[in-house]
C-alpha cells in the first residue's frame, strides 16, 4: 500500500537524522528544545485504497440513503449485467461511462503548512503544544456507473486545514524523538460530474466544515541554537459527510429510474465513506526564539 511505502521511507530518513551530528549543533545549550518556535512543513500525502467506496441513494428523500435505484422493470440500474458489465462503483474518478475501462485512482499530492509552537524541557523529557495552518493537495473521488450507460462522480478536496495538538518526546542532546496528536479542522470543497445529459442535478453547496484528528510522531534535530530541521509522520482523518447531490427529471422521460415511484420528485446522492483520510510524511523546519 502507498501508506506503508511512505512509512518505510520515513523510517530510513528518521534513522539518518537520528545518527547525524552536525558540527553547528555543538555549542552549549542545556535545554535545546525549550521555548517558543515558528516554522513550516512541506511533504507528500498519500491516501489508503478505498476498495469499498460507493455512492448511496435516497429514493424517497427521507434522509436514510438505503434504497436502490431501479428501472421500470425492477432491475437495479447500478448493477452489472451481461449487456452492461461496466455498471457498478469504483473508488476513483470516472473517465468514461463504464468502470471496467474508465476509472482512475485517487490523487496523492504535496502538502504544506505554517506552524507555531511552545515546548518545555525537563531534563530529557519534552512536552509541548503546536498549531498548524496549511493545505493538502489530495483529491478523493468515488464514481457510480449505470446501465444506461452513464457515469456519476463525487470528488472532494481540501480548501485549507488546521490542527492544534500536543506533543511529548525524549531528547538525546540535540535530537528529539516525539509523539504528537490532537484535534483538526478542514474546509472541504466537493464537486459532482456526470455524463448524464438528460436529468438535472443540483448540490447543497460545494464547501463544508469537517472535523477530525491527526496523530503521529517525528524527529527534530537542532542545527545551532535557534534553528532545527526534522521529519514527521501524521495520520489525518476528517468526518466529511455533508455533501449531497439531488437529481431530478430534467428533460428525461417519466420512466427515468431517478423519478419513478415512490418519489417522482427525484433522488439524492451521497458517498458511503464519510471519513476523508490520508497519511503525511513531511520535512519540518523551525526557528526557536
Amino acid at each position: 500500500m502507498r501508506t506503508k511505502s511512505l512509512l518505510s521511507a520515513a523510517t530510513l530518513l528518521v534513522a539518518g537524522l537520528a545518527f547525524a551530528a552536525p558540527a553547528m549543533a555543538q555549542e552549549a545549550d542545556p535545554k535545546p528544545f525549550d521555548g517558543l518556535y515558528v516554522g513550516g512543513t512541506v511533504g507528500f500525502d498519500a491516501q489508503p485504497n478505498d476498495t469499498r467506496s460507493a455512492i448511496l441513494f435516497d429514493r424517497n428523500l427521507d434522509g436514510a440513503f438505503t434504497e436502490s435505484v431501479t428501472t421500470a422493470t425492477g432491475a437495479n440500474a447500478f448493477a452489472p449485467t451481461t449487456a452492461q458489465p461496466g455498471a457498478g462503483f469504483c473508488n476513483g474518478r470516472a473517465t468514461s461511462s463504464g468502470k471496467l475501462t474508465g476509472c482512475t485512482n485517487d490523487k496523492d499530492n504535496i502538502s504544506y503548512s505554517g506552524r507555531i509552537g511552545f515546548d518545555k524541557q525537563y531534563g530529557h523529557l519534552v512536552f509541548g503544544v503546536v498549531g498548524e495552518f496549511g493545505k493538502s493537495q489530495v483529491r478523493d473521488s468515488v464514481s457510480a456507473f449505470s446501465t444506461t450507460p452513464a457515469s456519476y462522480t463525487m470528488t472532494r478536496r481540501i480548501d485549507f486545514n488546521a490542527n492544534a495538538r500536543l506533543r511529548a518526546g525524549y531528547a538525546f542532546d540535540k535530537t528529539l524523538f516525539y509523539a504528537t496528536g490532537g484535534g483538526a479542522y478542514a474546509r472541504t470543497k466537493s464537486s459532482f460530474a456526470t455524463s448524464n445529459t438528460a436529468n438535472a442535478f443540483a448540490d447543497n453547496g460545494s464547501k463544508h466544515d469537517a472535523w477530525g484528528f491527526v496523530a503521529g510522531g517525528g524527529i527534530e534535530q537542532k542545527l545551532g541554537r535557534h534553528f532545527s530541521i526534522g521529519l514527521e509522520y501524521l495520520y489525518n482523518q476528517y468526518n466529511d459527510k455533508d455533501y449531497r447531490v439531488r437529481v431530478t427529471r430534467g428533460s428525461g422521460p417519466a420512466t427515468n429510474p431517478f423519478v419513478l415511484a415512490p418519489n417522482t420528485t427525484g433522488t439524492d446522492f451521497r458517498r458511503n465513506d464519510p471519513k476523508f483520510r490520508w497519511s503525511s510524511v513531511r520535512a519540518t523546519a523551525n526557528f526557536r526564539f
